[in-house]
């Protein structure tokens, strides 16, 4: 047995190129969508991530207003740039690239995000909303996860779904939006006891812990649909190095029914449903809806 590899490149490109039409929809009636970044620091991989939102929002029509703080800015700084882009009527999304320098308190910057702004999903009251089952933003990388999952299975309802990883950003909202298509979910961590054992329980197993090649192949039940959200960085003998999930790919592609490569699965879905919250943003406020 051999899974079948999700397509998340390809999939993210269709996704980009629909929202894309609707973008220039609203462009033909004198609306152009805007999405902030707000980056602070010289953090490489958030240079790089911050790079590529740019420019796939320039190709999808939006504007984009790119915010490089140096690592030294104040969080009252910070806070002051954030209320000033909540009152800018250009911006329709907000996004504060993590992490945050060690002296600025992110909960307190993410919170004086205007929620209407909220593209990332991170604010107290969306976050609230989508745990329960309220309309809301949701978080980029999980909203992502659950449309690959639609498309490869259809109808989640009744599947078991275990998800590893209790994070606010992946693993909370993603248990919320399985939930949302009634599935039985469980939500496991690095204190579940037989981790391997709850695991295998899935007939969707959400790997998000930032462990590389955590999930072996034996913890996959058979013809399960694995989402791998890991992205790790190792290095190889060679002094190179390269990037893995959270699964052992090489073990679970022979077990599971279908699987998300890294790179190539998840992580093109994340900017995508970027630029789609920005263009659901854009209508909410501007009464597009």
């Amino acid at each position: 047995m051999s899974a079948r590899i999700i397509d998340g490149k390809a999939f993210a490109a269709g996704l980009r190129a629909r929202l894309a039409g609707d973008v220039a929809d609203l462009v033909a009636h004198g609306v152009t969508p805007g999405l902030a970044v707000v980056l602070v620091g010289e953090d490489p991989a958030s240079q790089i991530y911050v790079r590529n939102k740019t420019a796939q929002t320039h190709e999808a029509g939006m504007a984009s207003f790119e915010h490089r703080l140096p690592a030294g800015t104040s969080e009252a700084e910070l806070l002051a740039l954030i209320q000033a882009l909540n009152r800018d009527d250009r911006v329709d999304g907000i996004l504060v690239q993590l992490p945050l320098p060690a002296s600025i308190d992110a909960a307190r910057v993410l919170e004086a995000v205007d929620p209407a702004k909220d593209v990332d999903g991170f604010h107290p009251l969306n976050v609230g909303r989508l745990a329960a089952g309220l309309d809301a933003p949701v978080p980029c990388t999980p909203f992502g996860c659950l449309m690959l999952l639609k498309d490869a299975l259809g109808d989640l309802a009744g599947s078991e779904a275990v998800v590893i990883g209790r994070s606010a950003i992946v693993g909370k909202p993603m248990a919320a939006l399985l939930l949302r298509e009634s599935c039985t979910v469980t939500i496991a961590h690095s204190r579940t006891r037989d981790l391997p054992a709850v695991a295998r329980r899935g007939d969707i197993l959400v790997a998000a812990v930032g462990k590389p090649a955590m999930v072996r192949g034996d913890w996959i039940k058979p013809g399960a649909t694995v989402i791998d959200v890991g992205i790790n960085r190792i290095s190889l003998p060679d002094g190179k190095s390269r990037l893995i999930g959270d699964v052992a790919f090489d073990e679970a592609v022979a077990v599971a029914g279908a699987i998300t490569p890294v790179p190539g699965g998840v992580g093109p879905m994340t900017i995508a449903c970027l630029l789609h919250n920005t263009l659901a943003a854009c209508r909410n406020r501007r009464g597009f809806g």
